[in-house]
């Protein structure tokens, strides 16, 4: 039975090929599920280097995407990275960093190594861009060429000359019988063929314990050898101390192998002391967070202790002498009429440090919280601290009272005359207690800001850091806190019926 027979025409068989041809060559060539989104993001570099479409993207030597596709960024000599994350999981930051590392020998080109970023920096959004600053390039083999002298280029070529006939030379049959059974007889390079086999499991296992024995940043083993190095050269140092310290080592074991049945008994209280240690061990964990900040900030302080301590041999050369037995004797000759007075002054702290506590709460939770209140004043507010506003206040009124003339200073006011007389507080003009008066063309409605009309009551037996922070914009103020017209008018004053205005 034929396909026309079934009911199936030629042109149905050939658009139904057509859409199996194009849905295997998208699976072939995407290598993605359609419609399924993917976490995308590009970065700029300052060169792609070999990066290609579909080289992997690496966290911490786990290949967690790849790349998208590379070209020039806008119109520089720059180069920018499109790449995506097929695990959706894994959150980028906006201080993520990336490196192009060249991949291992027999995976050959380059990959994308990516640092995802600090938990703390906020997220970088799906298509961000990582800039340049946070991106490095490998160094190419060319760049290391061109640093080398003709000489050393010239030695390399031979040495690569000679690699290659080691490659391609089968061994001599002395030399057969010195070589494993399944590499007899063969090239170097067909002997490297064979370890392919094995070679790409261990190769990928060995790159990621590389990628964890660098560190997160690269720089762990590094760092390790260095210490390690400084660490010799101080046990190079102390060479004469070394055989010294052995021996007396030796002699410490044979006195603890003659104690050796008290050890037995202390190995036998060592259980009911570790039930007891269970919560000495508690309270410790609990102290490891702080312990921990504690030598973040020691190790960082170490660089310098070097340089201290070799600031401090000229010290210590000086302070000898001053601290040799006659320089003391003499010293304290000196300091025992005032060992007296010490005491005394001692005695009398423990009265007076109280007091100066009582004196610091009082600063510290009242006074400086109220003079950093900004004081409200309607329409005319500077909505800066009082404090502040005091001082410039100070500063307006030494530009007012500039002038001056034969008795003295004067503070010039502008007035235009009226019929409404206005009377200031009692002010001491040239040492005589007095009030400043004068004429205004329209009645005053209030005083800005609110001026009491006596001294608040002051009571002494109650501590000042008791105190609640006063209310300065409370009632008794100006501003819409106060009830006043929120558009910032003080609140009126009763009519005097005098026709003065006392504030």
């Amino acid at each position: 039975m034929t396909w026309r027979e079934r009911g199936i025409s030629p042109l149905k068989m050939s658009l139904i090929g057509i859409v199996l041809f194009v849905v295997a060559a998208y699976f072939i060539f995407t290598k993605a599920l359609p419609f399924t989104h993917h976490y995308t993001f590009s970065a700029v570099v300052r060169n792609s280097n070999l990066l290609e479409p579909g080289s992997p993207v690496r966290i911490g030597g786990v290949t967690v995407g790849k790349v998208d596709s590379t070209g020039p960024y806008r119109n520089t000599k720059l180069a920018v990275v499109s790449m995506q994350l097929d695990d959706t999981s894994q959150e980028i930051h906006s201080d993520a960093t990336i490196a192009i590392r060249p991949r291992l020998f027999l995976e050959g080109n380059f990959y994308v190594q990516l640092a995802p970023g600090t938990p703390s920096a906020p997220a970088l959004r799906d298509g961000g861009t990582i800039p340049l600053a946070h991106t490095t390039d490998p160094v190419q083999l060319d760049q290391v060429l061109d640093a080398l002298p003709s000489g050393i280029r010239t030695r390399l070529q031979q040495t690569l000359r000679g690699l290659g006939q080691a490659f391609d030379t089968k061994p001599t049959a002395a030399q057969d019988r010195q070589l494993a059974q399944a590499v007899r007889g063969l090239t170097g390079g067909q002997a490297l063929n064979r370890t392919y086999n094995t070679s790409v499991g261990a190769l990928r296992d060995s790159g990621i314990d590389s990628q964890a024995l660098t560190g997160p940043h690269g720089t762990a083993l590094s760092k390790a050898v260095a210490g390690f190095a400084k660490a010799s050269a101080g046990l190079t140092r102390a060479n004469n101390q070394l055989g010294p310290l052995i021996d007396n080592f030796n002699t410490t074991l044979a006195a603890t192998a003659a104690q050796q049945q008290s050890l037995r008994e202390v190995v036998a209280l060592l259980a009911p002391t570790a039930n007891k240690a269970d919560a000495a061990f508690t309270s410790l964990s609990n102290a490891f967070p702080a312990s921990d900040r504690f030598s973040s900030e020691l190790a960082n302080g170490l660089p310098q202790l070097q340089a201290a301590i070799a600031a401090g041999y000229p010290w210590i050369a000086q302070a000898g002498p001053l601290l040799s037995k006659s320089e003391l004797t003499r010293l304290l000759r000196e300091l025992r009429p005032a060992s007296g007075s010490l005491a005394t002054l001692t005695d009398e702290e423990l009265k007076f440090l109280p007091a100066i506590n009582n004196f610091d709460m009082c600063m510290t939770g009242v006074f400086l919280p109220t003079v950093n209140i900004p004081v409200k004043d309607g329409s005319l507010s500077s909505n800066t601290p009082n404090y502040q506003e005091f001082f410039q206040a100070l500063t307006a009124m030494a530009g007012a009272s500039s002038g001056s003339d034969g008795n003295g200073g004067l503070l010039r006011l502008w007035a235009s005359g009226g019929p409404f007389a206005v009377e200031s507080g009692q002010t001491n003009y040239y040492g005589r207690i007095d009030t400043g008066d004068g004429k205004l063309p329209a009645k005053p409605e209030a005083t800005r800001p609110a001026f009491p009309n006596r001294v608040p009551p002051l009571n002494r037996t109650v501590p000042c850091y008791k105190d609640p922070i006063p209310n300065v914009n409370g009632p008794a103020s100006v501003g819409p806190a106060d009830g006043s017209d929120p558009n910032g008018s003080p609140p009126a004053l009763p009519n005097d019926p005098t026709g003065k205005i006392t504030p």
